[in-house]
């Protein structure tokens, strides 16, 4: 399924008793998101911006998902870069709603 299928959906608040996904669901949520990949448990992507302005614009508008979502990436923000990263916190792993942040991000580049 396309990023147009995980963009409508919403994230669910977990606590610590929300399972962890299984990794075949991870692999195969993994592939309805361009661009992202596993990298020591986390679902990341790194995004590269003409400038400084370019990347804190992109930084605010992943800000602005994060709030209306109720599920917030650890950022790393350098000059002309961002690398953007998901895991849920309270289940010290991956869940659906990773992926749906990182589908919605996604989207704010068109």
């Amino acid at each position: 399924m396309p990023d147009t299928d995980l963009t409508t959906r919403r994230c669910r608040p977990c606590d610590s008793g929300t399972p962890t996904l299984p990794p075949e669901e991870v692999k195969s949520l993994l592939s309805r998101i361009e661009a992202w990949s596993l990298a020591d448990g986390h679902l990341e992507r790194s995004f590269r911006f003409g400038n400084y302005h370019e990347t804190i614009a992109f930084v605010n508008a992943v800000a602005w998902v994060a709030h209306r979502e109720g599920h917030h990436p650890d950022l790393e923000v350098g000059f002309r870069s961002c690398k953007v990263k998901y895991w849920t916190h309270a289940i010290d792993g991956l869940s659906e709603n990773d992926f749906i942040c990182a589908a919605k991000i996604n989207g704010l580049l068109g």
